[in-house]
């Protein structure tokens, strides 16, 4: 394993090239054995891009990096990385939820095919509360469950440098307790571990050295203590403001006629022996705020698929939405119209070959695709919202070109940009830095001053929800027969 504290690798040059970015370097740094970075920095800022050159970007350009590549085994991390996982990436958002339709959607017991079976696997499987997963197809997976199927995975390999992307994000408080300890002793056995943050509060309190980012430029790097925090709130600057928020009066649905939004009687989902939720009843009346909490695989998704018109299993149960008995001649594009909606499962599984622009103007659709002729109109309100969250500039980029915290603020653009009598935000800051966090809270605050509005609220991060929001319905993890 050699001595702790060894240099690994060392970036030299003064910048850093790859696939069309450049980082400026103009302090050299160096990466050991067993100790613990926080790259951290803003969304944007090119965390994403140093972590691309530390894992496969030596030899590329004027690249200066030195180290034995050739003996070293580094690895990467981030959540998109179930897609190569899994080879199922355009199929899943939509049959998740289809029992007939995941035939040909593997179970994670196929998928790792015996390869992390062993009882190390088993042993990190309880201690993520994700042991029932072996025989679930990949599909039936919620966010968080498919988060920590990644991260067991991650500690299975044990390479010589670790780099995770925001691996806090989409993991209940008990899981992120859990990952640290996991952390903290994967780096005591002699692997360099360097996160990816985007907010101060995710910072473990083992690390080592942190090293900031702001502009694409990676500044000097510093021994950690507790108190380096207040220095690290300056990386932040806010982008857009609500002095661009387009004139919400004017755009949208504007009356909200409703008087329920949606509610469930005593309803019931299931695949095969698993039971997913189990009599579970709830109203949501117009003009209520809600927050929805609950663990890792309590069935929050399944939960809000049901009221978005996604789960098949809706129509056999006892559902209401606005006003209107579900299964009695309304159509799914009926419902999707009164309803905006994000969630991490639409960031993981969206079409990423299209523009900016166009994703955030097709949210004035109910389709989850960028299907259609986008008019004036449509791109003039879409340039709007962009201003507003601080990405006005990014419209002709593609959106897989962006950094992961960027794909969810436009996701949020498109989101907003319907003005929906009923939002569903699943996770909604999810990525976003600190800044872009408090601009987004402000946003749903205007929206919801609007008469009628409802909301569901879905966070692990009960800091994070709004003040605004005075109701919480909690889920449990049903029992299994």
């Amino acid at each position: 394993m050699g001595e702790q504290g060894e240099i690994l690798l060392e970036v030299v040059s003064g910048r850093l090239q790859y696939i069309g970015r450049t980082l400026l370097t103009p302090h050299p740094f160096a990466i050991r054995r067993g100790q613990t970075y926080v790259v951290i920095g803003e969304n944007g800022s090119g965390k994403s891009t140093l972590a691309q050159v530390i894992e496969r970007g030596w030899n590329i350009g004027m690249n200066r990096i030195v180290g034995d590549k050739r003996s070293l085994k580094i690895k990467s991390i981030e959540f998109s990385d179930i897609h190569s996982l899994t080879g199922v990436a355009d199929s899943y958002y939509q049959q998740r939820f289809e029992s007939m339709g995941s035939d040909g959607i593997p179970t994670i017991e196929e998928l790792v095919a015996g390869k992390f079976t062993t009882e190390r696997w088993h042993e990190l499987c309880r201690q993520l509360s994700i042991s029932d997963i072996l025989h679930k197809r990949v599909n039936f997976l919620s966010s968080g469950e498919l988060r920590k199927f990644l991260i067991i995975n991650m500690f299975t390999i044990r390479p010589d440098i670790l780099i995770v992307d925001n691996p806090y994000i989409g993991l209940d408080t008990r899981s992120r307790a859990l990952l640290n300890e996991m952390l903290q002793r994967i780096a005591s056995q002699g692997t360099a571990v360097v996160l990816l943050l985007c907010n101060s509060v995710d910072i473990p309190q083992f690390t080592n050295f942190i090293l900031p980012m702001k502009r694409m430029e990676v500044g000097e790097m510093t021994a950690y203590s507790p108190a380096i925090k207040n220095r690290i709130e300056d990386l932040f600057e806010t982008k857009g403001g609500l002095e661009n928020m387009p004139d919400i009066t004017t755009t949208g649905t504007q009356e909200s006629t409703y008087k329920v939004a949606f509610e469930l009687r005593h309803c019931n989902v299931s695949y095969g022996s698993t039971t997913i939720l189990s009599d579970v009843s709830w109203r949501v009346a117009a003009g209520e705020r809600w927050a929805l909490l609950g663990e890792n695989g309590s069935g929050k998704s399944t939960l809000l698929s049901l009221v978005y018109a996604d789960n098949p299993q809706g129509y056999r149960n006892d559902i209401t939405l606005f006003d209107r008995r579900r299964g009695t001649g309304e159509s799914i594009w009926d419902i999707k119209r009164n309803i905006g909606y994000i969630s991490p499962e639409m960031h993981l599984y969206f079409d990423s070959g299209a523009s900016v622009l166009t994703v955030v103007a097709t949210g004035l659709r109910d389709t989850l695709g960028c299907f259609g002729r986008i008019d004036d109109d449509m791109k003039s309100l879409a340039q709007q919202w962009m201003d507003t969250l601080g990405i006005g500039h990014l419209g002709g980029r593609q959106l897989n070109t962006l950094s992961s915290g960027e794909q969810r603020l436009t996701l949020i653009a498109r989101t907003f940009i319907k003005n929906a009598p009923l939002l569903i935000l699943d996770e909604p800051l999810h990525g976003l830095d600190q800044c872009q966090k408090r601009l987004v809270a402000g946003i749903i605050s205007r929206i919801l001053e609007q008469p009628g509005r409802s909301i569901v609220y879905v966070t692990h991060y009960e800091s994070e929800i709004p003040s605004m929001i005075d109701k919480v319905f909690r889920l449990s993890r049903p029992i299994q027969s």
